[in-house]
């Protein structure tokens, strides 16, 4: 166990969290391949295998299941390490580690950018996830800040709102419904949805958009991309319900028309999370106060959403 690394630690909690190689080499930003050989390397170490393969998944062994204990035990201890040392730097030569939702990769590296030319000499460690990873990053300990739509319930966390976040459904130019207005959500009965797949945020700020009616639509397509949904809306396969934060550069060249819909814009909040008792790194609470005094501008000006949800009629 002495010539054990950080590194073939961290890989091995990543695949024993997903029981998937694959999972964990996308989370790690790695090759299959490199993730089997730093597993094995650990097995090597330890003197025991540490998954077991039936049928198509893998498992944990017994050594697995106690090497896992420890492995989040020491993961903690470095990460308790690197924050005590970031309190030390402050802001000068901080890291800043803090997570998004997918619908924020949108305009979120833009912010990052204005604050970091800044503070020029932090640096930076982003990850963008899907609603059930983001929850995992807090609860884990594994980012500092979370920036979501849906703050989590029943998790002791502090969700503070910094900009609103408007959803609109989206059709290609050429659709029937493109120019009608005032839509009653029951005229879309009819319309094939391409849709974010179930307990992403942008699903359950459909049903709350939908008022709890999703099962009256029919959902042609669930799909976990939204570059995927916006070309299959544009190729006419469908409308779409998705942030309006994430469709700015079709509105604006005009490849996606926003429809008119009784009671839409559904207006939600971008919220900044972070655990209650964490102890914010002086970077991370700059950065935080920037979001609270200069996100909802910041958001506005990237996107160019703001004069292009409301739909224009001819």
């Amino acid at each position: 166990m002495k010539n054990a690394t950080l590194r073939q630690l961290k890989v091995f909690e990543t695949v024993a969290r997903h029981l998937s190689f694959s999972r964990a080499a996308e989370e790690l930003h790695l090759t299959q391949p490199a993730v089997s050989t730093q597993v094995r390397q650990l097995e090597l170490h330890v003197g025991l295998p540490l998954f077991e393969q039936l049928g198509k998944r893998i498992y944990l062994t017994p050594a697995g299941t106690e090497m896992l204990h420890y492995s989040r035990s020491i993961i903690q201890q470095f990460r308790e390490a690197e924050d005590a040392m970031a309190q030390l730097k402050g802001i000068s030569g901080g890291r800043l580690n803090v997570a998004v939702i997918s619908a924020g990769d949108y305009f979120f590296p833009r912010l990052l950018a204005e604050f970091m030319n800044r503070h020029e000499s932090v640096t930076l460690n982003l990850a963008v996830h899907n609603r059930e990873e983001l929850l995992h990053q807090l609860s884990g300990n594994l980012t500092d800040l979370a920036v979501m739509v849906r703050p989590p319930e029943g998790m002791d966390t502090i969700a503070e709102p910094f900009a609103p976040h408007p959803y609109v459904i989206v059709a290609a130019p050429n659709h029937p419904l493109v120019g009608q207005r005032r839509i009653p959500l029951a005229g879309l009965t009819e319309e094939a949805f391409v849709s974010r797949e179930k307990g992403s945020d942008t699903w359950n700020s459909m049903q709350e958009g939908f008022a709890g009616r999703l099962s009256n639509l029919r959902i042609a397509m669930e799909i976990k991309s939204t570059e995927t949904i916006k070309q299959a809306v544009i190729a006419n396969m469908g409308i779409a319900f998705l942030s309006a934060h994430t469709v700015g550069l079709e509105l604006q060249t005009g490849k996606l028309a926003v429809l008119d819909i009784e009671g839409f814009p559904v207006m939600l909040n971008w919220y900044v999370v972070h655990r209650k008792n964490k102890r914010l790194p002086p970077v991370a609470l700059a950065f935080k106060q920037f979001l609270m005094e200069e996100g909802h501008t910041l958001i506005q000006q990237i996107t160019g959403v703001e004069g292009l949800i409301r739909p224009h009629h001819g």
